[in-house]
C-alpha cells in the first residue's frame, strides 16, 4: 500500500514531472510471473526511477546499512527504503551471501520482479565493469526470465558523492527476455556461471552503449580515494 502511494500519488508524480524520464521497450517486460531485472548502476538513483517506468512492483536487495540508522533519520531512512521496494541484505561474504541468495530466491517464488546489478556497486566512471556470477546463480536456481535494462544518464543526474540530483532527463531501455534454459541444473558449475554472466554483460553493454570494462567495479571504487554517498551502491 505504501509502495502503491509513493509510486502513484507521491514521489511518482512529482520525479516525471521534474525530471520528465523516458522509457524505451517496457512491452518487454512480462506482466506476470517471476521476473529478474538485470542492468547496468550508474547512480543511486537508479533503483528510483527504473520503477517508475514499469507498472510492476520491482524489488532491490539493498545494503543493510541503510535499514539500522538510529534516530528520526535513521528511522525516515528504513522506512522510505522498505516503501520503495529495497529489501536489506548483509554484503559481507559468506554466509552471507548464501542468505543473499536465498532473499531473492524468496521473491521470485512469490512471482514478483526481482532487480540485480551485476557488476555489484555503482560504476566509479560510467563504464561498464564486469559482472559477478551470483546474479547467474540466482537465474538458473530460480529458473525466472531474465529482462536486461539500462539506465541512460542517471550517473549525470546523481554523480557518486552527490547530496541532490541536479534537473536533466533520465531515460530507461528494456530489452528483449533471455534465455539460459540450455543451462538448467548447472548452477553449481563456475564456468557456466561465468557463461552466464558474460552473456549478461554482453547485452547489457549492447543496450547502452557503455564502455566495457573486464575488472570488477569494486578494485577500481576501493583503489580510489573514499567517497562519501548517501544512499545504496
Amino acid at each position: 500500500m505504501i509502495y502503491w502511494f509513493l509510486k502513484h500519488l507521491v514521489i511518482g508524480p512529482l520525479l516525471k514531472t521534474i525530471y520528465r524520464p523516458w522509457v524505451e521497450g517496457a512491452e518487454n517486460l512480462p506482466s506476470t510471473g517471476p521476473v529478474i531485472i538485470v542492468g547496468n548502476h550508474l547512480s543511486v538513483i537508479d533503483s528510483f526511477f527504473m520503477p517508475l517506468m514499469v507498472d510492476r512492483r520491482i524489488s532491490f536487495l539493498a545494503k543493510s546499512d541503510y535499514f539500522t540508522g538510529k534516530g528520526i533519520k535513521g528511522w525516515f531512512t528504513k522506512t522510505f527504503m522498505l516503501a520503495v521496494g529495497q529489501i536489506p541484505i548483509d554484503r559481507s561474504g559468506g554466509k552471507a551471501s548464501e542468505a543473499s541468495l536465498n532473499t531473492g530466491l524468496a521473491v521470485l517464488e512469490r512471482g514478483e520482479v526481482l532487480a540485480l546489478y551485476p557488476e555489484g556497486t555503482r560504476s566509479p566512471d560510467a563504464r561498464l565493469y564486469r559482472g559477478r556470477t551470483g546474479v547467474a546463480r540466482l537465474v538458473l536456481e530460480s529458473g525466472a526470465v531474465v529482462v536486461p535494462a539500462v539506465m541512460i544518464d542517471t550517473e549525470k543526474c546523481m554523480p557518486i558523492g552527490a547530496k541532490f540530483p541536479r534537473i536533466r532527463r533520465i531515460g530507461t531501455v528494456i530489452g528483449e527476455p533471455m534465455d539460459f534454459s540450455r543451462f538448467a541444473g548447472m548452477s553449481a558449475d563456475r564456468f557456466v556461471l561465468r557463461s552466464v554472466t558474460d552473456e549478461i554483460m554482453v547485452e547489457i553493454q549492447r543496450l547502452g552503449g557503455q564502455e566495457y570494462v573486464d575488472v570488477y567495479a569494486s578494485s577500481v571504487r576501493n583503489a580510489k580515494p573514499a567517497v562519501t554517498a548517501a544512499a545504496p551502491g
